[in-house]
């Protein structure tokens, strides 16, 4: 009784190192990304930026977001055009595949996006959000050793974060299914793991931090991004299925 009593302790005390060690990593993020105060301030995000597919062909993708409530993506090209808005409650897709027309997602689909609503990111303020993380070890991410956390949202869905332990910024972020590119297209119908890094972090000039590049791993080029702004005006029509003039 008094071993079993003792390994008790001893498994509690692990437990609660690894509960510590994945908070104090994510408190090293928070401050890396301005704090927890100046995340907390963001309300309204306005990003647009440029990339070049193989063919030389330019895609330009413009994104607002109004936290928990709005996440809105146009993608546009010579080629095609591609609209998502996700709300706190619907969403809709808009592309040449649905002729031009708004079609309303899945519930599935709406649930799985509505994490890309949260400004500040599902890592901050995470348990107060509902959601889980733990430390799952180390990982290679193009020549350095990330910590690697797996964050369980509040929906059950998972997106691993892989944080650089110098800089403490997300070199990587990973995740099956919905939101952040991901969707179905793997063997035999299953989700598909998407991969996304994130680089050329930056201050702007209202002290907010920002990665202005982001790249799908496998697919090359990237995205640069040329503006972002905080807590500007929102116009109301992007939070409904209609083109914006």
């Amino acid at each position: 009784m008094k071993k079993l009593a003792v390994l008790m302790f001893m498994l509690t005390g692990f437990i609660s190192a690894n509960a510590q060690t994945v908070d104090e990593i994510i408190n090293k993020y928070v401050d890396a990304m301005g704090g927890k105060d100046k995340l907390a301030s963001i309300k309204s995000i306005y990003m647009e930026g440029t990339s070049v597919m193989q063919n030389g062909a330019e895609i330009t993708q413009k994104m607002w977001k109004v936290d928990g409530k709005l996440m809105r993506r146009e993608i546009s090209s010579s080629m095609f055009n591609m609209i998502s808005v996700v709300t706190d409650k619907e969403g809709w897709n808009q592309s040449q595949r649905t002729n031009g027309n708004f079609e309303p997602m899945t519930a599935e689909m709406v649930t799985n996006m509505q994490s890309e609503t949260d400004c500040a990111g599902p890592l901050f303020n995470y348990a107060a959000k509902g959601h889980k993380a733990e430390l799952i070890g180390k990982e290679d991410v193009e020549g350095t050793e990330c910590w690697k956390i797996k964050l369980t949202l509040k929906t059950g869905r998972d997106i691993t974060y892989f944080i650089n332990p110098t800089t403490f910024y997300i070199d990587r972020m990973a995740t099956t299914g919905g939101g952040f590119g991901g969707g179905r297209g793997g063997q035999g119908g299953a989700p598909r793991e998407t991969k996304i890094d994130y680089s050329d972090y930056k201050k702007t000039d209202d002290g907010y931090v920002f990665s202005f590049k982001t790249t799908i791993v496998g697919m090359g080029g990237g995205l640069f991004f040329e503006k972002i702004e905080v807590n500007k005006p929102v116009d109301p029509k992007a939070f409904k299925p209609e083109v914006i003039q």
